[in-house]
């Protein structure tokens, strides 16, 4: 058993000299230490061997495997290198030339400006909270005062999955929820992505972020509705800020107003962006609907509220005189690096 060990190991030394590529040495390995190589052979007679010999013999054994595994890793270490070598060797390098810039990643702008916002409403005392986009269409349309035939549900062309589920079509979707879960005082600002099912445009797309904000409490009045949102304007836009309120309608706010600033760009003469009304509609807003309020298992009869929502890409082209809202979403570099 010794003497065919040794001439194994003889031939294996033979062969791995004559190896020239690391893909050579990979075959010798399945040759010898393979199932079908002769070091299993080996293993394999250990049962012919007698009692008192079979411990030496074993050892014998593993002692070549071990060698043989040894040489394979020597020789693909060597062969390695010596193939790296030659490949430098043959690869010119100008050492002169300039270094490759690494360009910082940066948040898009989108997500600066909500971080924006969401940061003034910390100061205000708000808390964050986010909803889900695929909503039933209890909370995002019947709990919020839209009854299944109300002619306000013309107001929102909605991307339905079934009968009963939607993509959110308003961050308001969150209100119901919060109440049911919450007790009063709440003090919340919702961000997200919502959906619409509109026809692409420059001025309008197929989703988009909102911000909505609610405060519910006793004694919440009008009055706290309207200091709230000039004190956001001014830190928003700063403190030249002009800003005009106006009725308007929505399901789930009884009243409800509309907010304009002067035209940031004409400064209140006139232009094509704000239509040469000197004025844009940044906002809706208004005191929580009691039949709201009744849904979220809050009485109106003890605490009111208010909400209001705003999107954010239409205030980003005015801001920043933007003429096209579909290259927020196109991931352009050559945009994006500005901000």
């Amino acid at each position: 058993m010794k003497s065919k060990i040794e001439a194994i190991r003889n031939q294996f030394s033979k062969d791995i000299e004559d190896a020239k590529s690391a893909k050579d040495v990979e075959a010798l390995k399945v040759k010898y230490l393979g199932k079908k190589g002769p070091v299993q052979d080996l293993m394999r007679g250990l049962k012919d061997v007698t009692d008192a010999d079979r411990p030496h013999v074993g050892k014998w054994i593993n002692d070549l495997k071990e060698d043989l595994m040894n040489a394979c890793m020597r020789s693909l270490n060597e062969l390695e290198q010596k193939e790296e070598s030659e490949r430098l060797s043959h690869e010119n390098i100008d050492v002169t030339l300039p270094g490759r810039r690494h360009h910082l990643g940066r948040r898009h702008i989108v997500n600066q400006f909500m971080d924006e916002i969401v940061d003034i409403f910390i100061e205000m005392g708000f808390s964050i909270q986010e909803g889900p986009e695929i909503e039933s269409d209890y909370y995002n349309f019947e709990a919020l005062n839209f009854s299944k035939d109300h002619p306000a549900r013309d107001m929102q062309d909605t991307f339905y999955i079934t009968e009963d589920m939607l993509l959110r079509t308003h961050t308001t979707n969150l209100q119901v929820r919060l109440m049911e879960t919450q007790k009063p005082p709440i003090r919340v600002l919702s961000p997200g992505r919502v959906y619409r099912n509109e026809e692409i445009s420059a001025r309008s797309h197929v989703f988009f972020h909102q911000v909505e904000a609610m405060y519910i409490d006793k004694g919440v009045t009008f009055g706290d509705l309207i200091a709230t949102l000039e004190s956001f304007l001014v830190k928003l836009f700063g403190a030249g800020i002009k800003s005009r309120f106006r009725p308007s309608y929505f399901p789930f706010v009884e009243p409800g107003l509309e907010v304009d600033i002067q035209c940031l760009l004409c400064r209140g003469k006139g232009c094509g962006i704000c239509k040469h009304s000197g004025w844009l509609e940044v906002l809706g807003a208004g005191m929580i609907h009691p039949e709201v309020l009744r849904n979220g298992g809050i009485d109106p009869e003890t605490y009111t509220g208010y909400a209001w929502g705003m999107g954010l890409e239409r205030m980003i082209l005015i801001k920043h005189r933007i003429k096209d809202i579909r290259i927020l979403t196109q991931n352009d570099l050559r945009f994006l690096e500005q901000f």
